[in-house]
């Protein structure tokens, strides 16, 4: 386009841009580009060349206008040409542009083939981190056959489009590591679920419903039930501290530690020490980590429940009888896993028919809405109110539902778990 007008040139540069900013491949962006650059600068040939993860006098050719077989650079790099010496690699490792316009090479250069008949030259490096990684030969059989008036703008156009490939590059990549780690969540979210109750237990005297929903592919939220050997069943609510994978680890080895204990005795509190003992001298001494924990064990029997907290948000018991709220903070201590010498304590409570019980983490309660105000205790209490007469699962699907409601259906910024027992 040399003897194009200015409308003419801008038009075409135009296009190019546009076009450019259409692609989502890498190659098919270069594929492109060197359609519409054919046309804005003319050359005989072109060569591209990379000194990438090489040591000089190494290079690679990863583009040549004769081939007739496209080569992807980026994923077929066993396929590329690598040289050594010659004028090429003299050029490429000055890390500035030339142009020569009388063009002259030993008979044993190893470009040799690729700048046969060719009587000019110019050398745009493509830099990056300063260094010239990358650069594109283009090459005449006329001499002195470069426009250097032109020079600088070609230079800066020439690595405004080394850039945008570059950075498409890096899209492509970011796009399939994620791609990979959401499959891998994908698994550790499968074998996180696969370690909570499958169905809901048969408790005599109790009406059993659960909830779980994390805040991301994996979370740390975790909930069980475990038959005693007196006929009692041990109720379990925790809470470790961070989101997503690390957060689910600790879940899974919390899950692991609980299950190890033996159950010799009926007191709650036993159960949260030997937990912590365990999260302390194994897990969380270097990381910054902890648990927080409700472990309440009904006997159907007494219809009594002894429980013992680790720094759990309290668990709402809904008197029906008397219809008020009584909140079950009387036996709390340190999270786990935060101090090996902590201590917890034991409270127990006569439990009525009638009576419901909620064990929640605080993705239920510090659910917000649009102007950031908390979903509250107070919501949770008025629900409870209003559902003397549900059973377990009606009145899980209130609270679920009215969350949902409060925070419009936006996905959960915590995880959210609720377990609620309704005595009969």
């Amino acid at each position: 386009m040399t003897n194009a007008t200015w409308e003419e040139r801008l038009e075409e540069i135009y296009a190019l841009m546009h076009e450019m900013s259409r692609q989502k491949e890498a190659q098919a962006m270069v594929r492109a580009y060197g359609a519409r650059v054919s046309k804005l600068f003319p050359a005989s040939r072109r060569i591209s060349l990379s000194r990438r993860e090489l040591n000089s006098p190494e290079f690679r050719i990863t583009r040549y206008s004769e081939w007739t077989d496209e080569v992807n650079p980026w994923k077929q790099k066993d396929r590329l040409p690598l040289l050594r010496g010659g004028l090429l690699a003299e050029l490429l490792y000055s890390n500035r542009p030339h142009i020569i316009d009388e063009l002259e090479l030993a008979p044993d250069d190893p470009a040799a083939e690729y700048l046969e008949g060719q009587r000019s030259l110019m050398a745009i490096p493509m830099l990056d981190d300063g260094e010239a990684l990358n650069m594109v030969i283009s090459t005449q059989i006329q001499p002195a056959a470069f426009d250097r008036e032109r020079f600088p703008d070609t230079f800066w156009l020439a690595n405004l489009f080394g850039r945008a490939t570059h950075n498409l590059v890096l899209r492509e990549e970011i796009r399939s590591a994620y791609e990979t780690i959401d499959r891998e969540l994908k698994v550790v979210s499968n074998i996180q679920r696969a370690l909570l109750p499958r169905e809901m237990p048969e408790i005599q005297g109790l009406d059993v419903a659960a909830y779980y929903r994390t805040s991301h592919r994996a979370g740390g939220d975790y909930y069980d039930f475990f038959p005693l050997d007196d006929g009692s069943w041990g109720l379990l609510i925790a809470d470790v501290s961070g989101h997503g994978t690390p957060a689910a680890v600790m879940m899974a080895i919390t899950h692991s530690i609980a299950h190890l204990y033996p159950n010799e005795t009926l007191q709650p509190a036993d159960l949260l020490d030997f937990v912590n003992q365990h999260l302390c001298r194994r897990y969380t001494a270097d990381i910054e980590a902890f648990v927080t924990a409700f472990y309440g064990i009904y006997d159907p029997k007494k219809q009594t429940l002894k429980y013992a907290s680790a720094g759990h948000n309290a668990p709402r018991l809904w008197r029906c009888c008397q219809q008020r709220v009584e909140i079950l903070d009387h036996a709390g201590g340190l999270p786990l896993g935060v101090s090996e010498v902590a201590t917890y304590d034991d409270a127990e409570l006569q439990l009525f028919a009638g009576d419901r019980l909620v064990l929640y983490t605080d993705g239920i309660t510090e659910a917000m809405d649009n102007a950031g105000q908390l979903f509250g205790t107070s919501r949770l209490d008025t629900l409870l109110h209003h559902s003397c007469r549900s059973d377990a699962n009606n009145i899980l699907q209130s609270i679920v539902g009215s969350v949902e409601d409060y925070t419009q259906g936006r996905p959960p910024t915590d995880d959210r778990t609720l377990v609620v027992a309704t005595v009969k």
